[in-house]
């Protein structure tokens, strides 16, 4: 069988203020090109399809229609919760997803709902755990549904969910093909720059011997990096299918197609996603950066000035693409005093303000005297 992979939409996401809708239709219309030209007889969504777990009627509508699209291609489709996701909103959404041939697994319920089946148009057959994300909460409320020890309902958040997924794979038999999709972080899996910092700390970070050898692929959500991870069964990260954020520009946006049969192992090649802007992170003076050609790319600068103010108009006239402009931080290098601050008792607020604006090298007459003017207004009202 032939199966897509992919996570991490976040759709929705606003790049520093910029709206990045029209590259999120555009990306996901060229996921759904891949799926009509690979035929995959199955397509994973592995979690974090909204950007918020509160996402705007467009945001919602984009999806859907996405998730349509994909099933349109006549391949059956999954799609669990991701920590940016609301996954009783999601649950809220199988009504339509049933109908439409989708299955959406928002929250964990009883163990039956998590554990899929079907078969190929050739008749291979496969079986999937799908299993959303789980906050620690969460995993122990999951657990619940099993019988456990007053010792064991107080085990960690890696006990709890290997003790699910080995409830759940439990079925998994040598004439099927035997699939896991989670989203989770596995400990030595490398962050691709975007994610949520709550979720990826060492709490939340799950060896990868908590999946069955007897898994033919494990198909994981929520690190935006491409990457497998050693373990006792292929465990892969597809990573986003667009750059979130500039902690992620050097990475390359793909889907991972994966070739399996119940007796072979799994093959993997990844297809790139090009549709989304590019983002690039740029350095140098104000006259450096008149001279480059930065093309369409979103730009994170880091300008080799002196802070002063209008410095960011004067960037952003140059490069209209800026949507974050900061100083170098090897211009702001020493520039803090390094000596006792002054006393304050019996100096101006213009003389406390000026040794403020000395301390972190942002020598402006400019601002200095926009500080006077706004002092000299509330104090005379």
């Amino acid at each position: 069988m032939k199966i897509l992979h992919t996570s991490d939409w976040h759709v929705g996401k606003v790049l520093k203020g910029q709206s990045r809708t029209a590259e999120q239709i555009a990306v996901l219309g060229e996921v759904v090109e891949v799926a009509r030209a690979e035929r995959p007889d199955l397509v994973l969504v592995a979690g974090d399809l909204f950007d918020s777990a509160a996402p705007t009627p467009e945001a919602t509508r984009i999806v859907t229609r996405a998730l349509s699209a994909l099933r349109g291609t006549g391949a059956d489709v999954v799609a669990i919760a991701g920590n940016h996701d609301n996954g009783a909103a999601l649950d809220a959404l199988r009504p339509w997803a049933d109908a439409a041939g989708i299955q959406l697994r928002g929250t964990v319920r009883s163990a039956a709902d998590h554990v899929l089946e079907g078969s190929t148009a050739a008749g291979e057959a496969w079986r999937l755990v799908a299993l959303p994300f789980l906050s620690q909460r969460y995993a122990v409320r999951a657990t619940e549904m099993f019988e456990l020890t007053a010792a064991e309902a107080v085990q960690t958040y890696t006990d709890h969910l290997a003790r699910l997924i080995e409830v759940l794979s439990g079925g998994f038999g040598a004439g099927t093909v035997n699939l896991v999709t989670a989203h989770l972080t596995v400990v030595g899996a490398k962050t691709g720059g975007g994610e949520r910092d709550a979720h990826t700390v060492q709490a939340y970070a799950v060896p990868a011997t908590i999946f069955p050898a007897s898994a033919h692929y494990v198909a994981l959500g929520h690190l935006h990096r491409r990457q497998q991870v050693v373990g006792p069964c292929p465990v892969h990260y597809c990573g986003s299918p667009l750059a979130v954020d500039f902690g992620e520009e050097e990475n390359t946006p793909s889907v991972t197609i994966v070739e399996v049969t119940a007796q072979t192992a799994a093959k993997t090649r990844d297809v790139p996603i090009s549709a989304a802007v590019p983002l690039r992170t740029v350095r140098g003076t104000l006259d450096d950066l008149s001279t480059m050609d930065t093309g369409e790319a979103w730009l994170r600068v880091y300008v080799r000035e002196q802070p002063r103010a209008g410095l960011r108009e004067e960037v952003q006239g140059l490069l209209p693409r800026a949507v974050e402009v900061r100083i170098d931080p090897d211009m702001l290098a020493g520039s803090a005093s390094s000596t006792t601050a002054a006393p304050r008792a019996g100096r101006s607020p213009r003389e406390l303000f000026a040794d403020y604006l000395d301390s972190i090298g942002h020598s402006d007459e400019g601002v200095r005297a926009l500080f006077d003017e706004l002092y000299e207004e509330v104090h005379s009202t």
